[in-house]
């Protein structure tokens, strides 16, 4: 986690794992310790430290996604875009929760980033398509300026953000419909007769 003038940045990427099969070849135990590091691990220094700026009344939390937060299908491996839902998940509540506790959240959904990540997850960088794929310094400058412009979601690569406000309006016009006393009418039981 790196600090700076109230400000954390909780990184699944940098420290992040990854797996090159496909969620049902996978060795189950490696995906429990993909789990750990990009959920668990992320989920508890976010905790740590949004404690901390919740009681100084102010700071900024960071923290970084995938694009397959939202696009689980574009990945190879189901545990991995799992992880990263739970980040973007996880900060939506957290920037619902502290928003009037002066703490701000952000969370970054890059694409395919020039990192380390990519030898460490068994899918060599070369082996990526070169015109899907940022270099981190863009990443991050992206990631950024989105703070500064107040976005809660950050997607660098989203030529337009009215796409995103677009998925957005779609989700939460689903709410007041997600939980309800009966079944949807199409759920409901069909007479059969003989």
């Amino acid at each position: 986690m790196n600090e700076v003038k109230g400000t954390a940045l909780i990184t699944g990427a940098s420290a992040g794992i990854g797996a090159p099969v496909p969620t049902w070849q996978a060795d189950v135990d490696q995906m429990e310790t993909m789990i750990d590091i990009n959920a668990i691990a992320l989920a508890r220094l976010t905790f740590a430290i949004a404690q901390r700026f919740a009681a100084a009344g102010h700071g900024t939390i960071i923290n970084i996604a995938s694009t397959v937060a939202i696009a689980p299908e574009f990945l190879l491996n189901g545990v991995y875009g799992a992880t990263k839902a739970f980040v973007l998940a996880l900060t939506a509540s957290l920037q619902a929760e502290l928003a009037d506790k002066g703490v701000r959240i952000q969370v970054v959904l890059p694409g395919a980033t020039a990192t380390e990540f990519w030898d460490t997850s068994g899918v060599p960088l070369s082996g990526v398509p070169a015109e899907i794929v940022m270099s981190a310094d863009a990443m991050v400058d992206a990631a950024l300026a989105g703070l500064a412009l107040g976005e809660t979601v950050t997607i660098p690569a989203l030529p337009d953000t009215a796409a995103w406000h677009a998925f957005e309006a779609a989700r939460i016009a689903m709410v007041p419909n997600l939980s309800l006393t009966e079944p949807a009418a199409r759920y409901r039981p069909v007479p059969v007769f003989a």
